[in-house]
């Protein structure tokens, strides 16, 4: 493993982790990933992402347990930015959409089925 090159935004930045379990169903999964690729993604989702400050956004997987990385400038106000992500073009049909991997109601929104991890250690 080479490990993954970071952005260097020009600002100072701050760092959510969240997590999520998908449902354990290698198809489900598979399918799950391909709409996660650049080919497949709906362009729609990431421009919103953007619009709401969010510098990048990584997931994570290993099994059926994903881990989200956002990074954000540090004046960002992720209540404020999820309030109206949920409100952009197509978010709502999104959050429906990969809710049958998820496992997740279809109507429940991004901030309420990703649960954020704690920092717990870093290099103090």
């Amino acid at each position: 493993m080479t490990g993954y090159i970071q952005k260097d935004f020009g600002c100072r930045t701050k760092r959510y982790v969240q997590t999520l379990e998908l449902r354990d169903d290698p198809d489900l999964i598979r399918e799950y990933r391909k709409w996660h690729s650049e080919e497949h993604h709906w362009k729609e989702i990431r421009d919103g992402i953007k619009e709401v400050g969010i510098l990048e956004m990584e997931l994570y997987i290993l099994g059926t347990r994903l881990v989200m990385i956002v990074e954000a400038p540090e004046d960002f106000n992720w209540k404020e930015a999820m309030n109206r992500l949920a409100t952009l073009p197509r978010q709502a049909e999104w959050e429906a959409f990969v809710a049958r991997f998820q496992g997740c109601s279809a109507e429940a929104r991004s901030d309420e089925k990703w649960q954020m991890m704690e920092r717990m250690f870093h290099l103090y």
